[in-house]
């Protein structure tokens, strides 16, 4: 009770911010607000404090960072969507990619010595001031005792408890949300929530960062000019992290990527294809690719830093996304149909042949166009209409996907304007797709049902001992079963032989094409 009553205050308290900085209702928008939200915003002004900053963007961009590190994850997906929010609103957000305010120097050197258990002098011969802060930690640059250039991530003290502080008012809010407003009940805003709460948690255990660097650098090596710094284990811990230092120029500064002559048009491709790449073939993917997270070396090369949040995609969901991406890439609407209705993101009440009808409509206007060409808010609002008619609902496994590709295609643009992801994407997905449909998906599939088929028949000793002590009880009296349960009985049992039959045909149907498998190989 103590704690749900804690987090409406929090919620209170960041409403009472973002009206502070004039950054619920931007009066810049006040002729856009409908009639009843004006009179809310006018009363909301009363609190606001004008001489903050003329900038819209940047005065959500202090409030966000007033209430704190999650909020700020919030500010940096927008930050990278100008196309959406407006060029004006994302360069006030930009702050927030990597100029937080950083911690004191004595706090990070007494964390790290705590963490290492050791002197600073024990590792790195020399230890830099904070070069990079951001919500949740900060960046040194430090030289280890044998030579090394490195950088050291340090936690921010007590970050741990504001994020949990921060999920449970951000839980309780899209508890109300979904209570109060029935129509975002599709939406999922409580899974959404858990998602990235769950994401955010991880993020501040450096350990799994590193696990997830090491995991995504394996990945990386399936992606062209896509790069992954080296972990230094012996130099890293729960609230430290140590890995090669990056000599590179950050996305966020396009004027230095021209002058060292970098291509931006070949950067925004492998921007795209990276992330693609790592998401389709490794089921893994960087969470978190936001500007000031990527960097640029003198050779073109992307790299990413920051791990603290990680994608992962099963196979079977890789094979609808690439199915989905690749009806949109050969104007094939129906297969993209089809394949929403074959993950279950459709209701199987709706029609295929509607909802293609439905992609065909978003797809159209905007196949082959450059990304300057395409208004992406306009895009996305008729989808989140399209959404509406054919009742999807928010995929929980697929939220930080969907997340990051809005990030990374909003890079995209900010490097290129005229950035064809369409064009980017084809390669990965027809790669994926030739190898997934054809002979070596064939036998991984073959490989994963009988894998399947092992585990089934490993359960079925269970099963019937279940079921005879089940029968037993019955015969004893010891359970009574109303008529309509005798029925449901009957006819389950009824679907139970037909089942078992059919079981007993594909095992053997299985057995006989394994054996002809091995045949073949002899």
């Amino acid at each position: 009770m103590f704690q749900t009553l804690a987090s409406f205050a929090r919620l209170m308290r960041a409403g009472f911010t973002l009206a502070r900085y004039d950054a619920i209702f931007p009066r810049e928008y006040q002729d856009k607000f409908p009639p009843a939200v004006k009179a809310i915003a006018a009363f909301s002004r009363v609190f606001s404090r004008r001489e903050k900053a003329d900038n819209p963007g940047e005065r959500l961009a202090r409030a966000l960072e007033k209430l704190g590190p999650s909020y700020v994850k919030f500010g940096q997906v927008l930050a990278t969507r100008a196309d959406v929010v407006g060029e004006r609103f994302a360069r006030g957000l930009s702050r927030l990619q990597d100029k937080m305010p950083p911690f004191a120097q004595d706090i990070a050197i007494a964390t790290l010595e705590k963490e290492l258990d050791g002197k600073v002098s024990d590792f790195f011969t020399e230890f830099g001031k904070p070069l990079n802060a951001a919500s949740v930690a900060q960046v040194h640059h430090a030289i280890t005792n044998d030579g090394a250039a490195v950088a050291v991530k340090i936690l921010r003290p007590g970050v741990e408890r504001r994020l949990a502080k921060d999920i449970r008012a951000m839980q309780l809010g899209a508890q109300l949300v979904q209570k109060l407003i029935p129509d975002t009940r599709r939406l999922e805003p409580v899974k959404f929530v858990d998602t990235v709460a769950r994401a955010t948690e991880l993020e501040t255990d450096l350990r799994l960062e590193a696990a997830a660097a090491s995991e995504l650098s394996e990945a990386a090596t399936l992606a062209e000019n896509f790069r992954i710094p080296e972990v230094d284990w012996s130099r890293s811990a729960k609230r430290v992290l140590t890995t090669s230092w990056i000599q590179g120029i950050p996305l966020t500064d396009v004027d230095a990527l021209d002058a060292a002559g970098i291509d931006r048009e070949e950067l925004a491709n492998t921007l795209t294809r990276a992330f693609l790449t790592c998401a389709m073939e490794a089921g893994v993917f960087h969470a978190d690719m936001h500007a000031g997270n990527l960097f640029a070396d003198q050779d073109g090369q992307l790299w990413a830093v920051d791990f603290g949040i990680m994608g992962r995609i099963g196979r079977k969901e890789r094979r609808f996304l690439a199915q989905i991406l690749h009806g949109f890439l050969t104007r094939d609407y129906t297969a993209a149909a089809e394949a929403h209705f074959n993950a279950g993101y459709v209701p199987a009440r709706h029609r295929i042949e509607d909802f293609a009808s439905a992609l065909r409509a978003v797809g159209e206007p905007i196949f082959g166009k450059s990304a300057d060409q395409v208004p992406m808010s306009r895009v996305l609002l008729q989808l989140f209409e399209i959404t509406d008619l054919f009742d999807m609902h928010m995929r929980p496994e697929l939220i930080l996907l969907q997340k990051t590709m809005v990030q990374s295609e909003g890079v995209a643009r900010i490097l290129n304007p005229q950035h064809d992801m369409w064009a980017a994407s084809a390669p990965v997905v027809e790669k994926w797709m030739k190898r997934e449909l054809g002979p070596e998906g064939i036998v991984t599939d073959f490989i994963e049902d009988l894998g399947r088929l092992r585990d089934s028949a490993r359960k079925l000793p269970d099963a019937i001992e279940d079921w005879a002590e089940a029968g037993a009880r019955l015969r004893a009296g010891e359970v009574k079963l109303d008529n309509a349960s005798l029925d449901r009985l009957a006819g389950l049992q009824r679907e139970g032989r037909v089942w078992r039959w059919l079981g007993y045909a594909l095992f053997a149907a299985a057995a006989g094409a394994a054996g002809a498998s091995i045949t073949g190989f002899l």
